[in-house]
């Protein structure tokens, strides 16, 4: 997440600054609205909101349940198995699973208005076979995964099930869903899926991520990303008798040193990573492949491309140096750069009513709103003009894509109210 970025895709409002021990203990407070209109409003939710902190004990439990599902990458089928289930004990009976495992509910609005779409994700960047077991210790629960996003997937169930209860109507439908493929490889798969060329989704009027703690953060900003694999291959042979034979590790360390070196465009606001090379066989012999693997993120619009084009270039260049460089009568080394994630960048201005909407709520709450970049779904919709933004959902947390993740639920009800009203302001509710 942009400048407090940890491993991997760090998560919105998921950590110990973001704690909301700022926030007040209250009696609901008054949503955003005027005159009469407010005073209905608060008529209207006031039962809701006393519901969320009555239930809390409920979103917990479905926190503790769902982060002993392991759900690695492109493994997410129990999970959202689970959450199917969930949703369909809460009364929506069109609760399905998409073409890609995406598990999708709604509750209807009047006819032909565009939805208000509520997303968590069902995947951890935790490989099959981690230990997902949750551990009690000192008010905290330690568990790979248990902020990002089994928070994010108990809120989202939480706030589904509070508007079924408590009978809310509301103008415009909520379509609760549960993608897949959110974290590092996963790439998106899930909400770009949703959000595909020709998808009624692509009118929706807002996006709201739920993804791990906190009462602060509001991501309006994405933070893109574009992903290469670098792949030179080359005749190989033995580290005596082909001495000289153009060597594609020695080409890849070549373009790594260059890349690195490389003036970013926009730097406060850009990144460029080199972060995993690999190749050869044996010490002795001239290696026949190699690869190595760069992660470029930035805010600024144009950036990933510029940069995508730089890299390109070295890289072509320093192979065909390595290739003519090296003995003559063997074959020249051959290379293959491929896009292996793709993440747009893309800003919901902060003058806009969404995030009008979510700074007020913040602070009718008690606490300081904070707007921040990272890189969640909401790049998706957010790239395609969609009004959107991400949030924690309320308790603190720490040690995100680590198995020493933990979660403690301080005020977390509060982060359930939060989401709560951000989405009914959204969708508009029916007094």
């Amino acid at each position: 997440m942009h400048h407090n970025e940890r491993q991997a895709d760090a998560k919105p409002a998921a950590h110990s600054v973001d704690s909301p021990a700022a926030a007040r203990h209250h009696q609901p407070s008054t949503p955003p609205g005027t005159g009469n209109r407010q005073r209905a409003l608060t008529s209207v939710l006031r039962p809701v909101r006393q519901l969320a902190h009555r239930t809390d004990d409920a979103t917990l439990r479905d926190q503790l349940e769902l982060v002993r599902i392991p759900a690695p990458p492109f493994g997410e089928e129990e999970r959202g198995a689970s959450v199917l289930e969930r949703l369909r004990e809460a009364g929506y009976d069109d609760a399905a699973c998409d073409e890609v495992g995406n598990v999708l509910a709604t509750l209807p609005g009047a006819a032909g208005a565009e939805p208000v779409v509520v997303a968590a994700h069902l995947d951890t960047v935790f490989p099959a076979g981690t230990d997902v077991e949750p551990r009690h210790d000192g008010g905290r629960i330690y568990a790979p995964g248990i902020t990002d996003n089994s928070r994010g997937l108990a809120g989202m169930l939480a706030v589904a099930r509070l508007v079924r209860t408590a009978g809310i109507r509301t103008r415009r439908p909520i379509l609760f869903v549960a993608t897949v493929g959110e974290e590092g490889t996963g790439d998106l798969r899930g909400v770009k899926h949703l959000f595909r060329e020709g998808s009624p989704l692509r009118t929706a009027a807002a996006f709201v991520a739920l993804d791990g703690s906190g009462m602060r953060r509001i991501v309006h900003r994405a933070i893109g990303s574009r992903r290469l694999r670098v792949t030179v291959e080359g005749p190989g042979g033995h580290s005596w008798a082909d001495r000289g034979a153009p060597n594609p590790i020695v080409a890849l360390a070549a373009a790594t040193a260059e890349v690195s070196t490389l003036a970013l465009p926009h730097p406060e606001r850009s990144s460029l990573t080199v972060a995993r090379i690999g190749g050869g066989t044996s010490i002795n012999a001239v290696p026949d492949a190699a690869w190595l693997e760069l992660d470029m993120r930035s805010e600024a619009p144009g950036v990933l491309l510029e940069l995508e084009a730089s890299v390109r270039g070295i890289v072509k260049r320093v192979v065909r140096e390595e290739s003519t460089g090296r003995r003559p009568g063997t074959d020249a080394l051959s290379c293959e750069v491929a896009v292996i994630g793709d993440r747009p960048s893309a800003e919901t201005p902060a003058r806009s009513e969404l995030v009008r909407i979510s700074t007020q709520v913040t602070s009718s709450l008690g606490a300081e709103p904070e707007l921040v970049s990272s890189s969640t779904d909401a790049n998706v919709p957010m790239a395609l003009g969609i009004p959107s933004i991400a949030i924690g959902v309320g308790g603190d947390s720490g040690g995100i894509h680590t198995t020493d993740e933990w979660y403690a639920n301080d005020h977390g009800a509060l982060g359930i109210e939060r989401a709560l009203l951000i989405v009914l302001e959204a969708a508009g509710v029916v007094e």
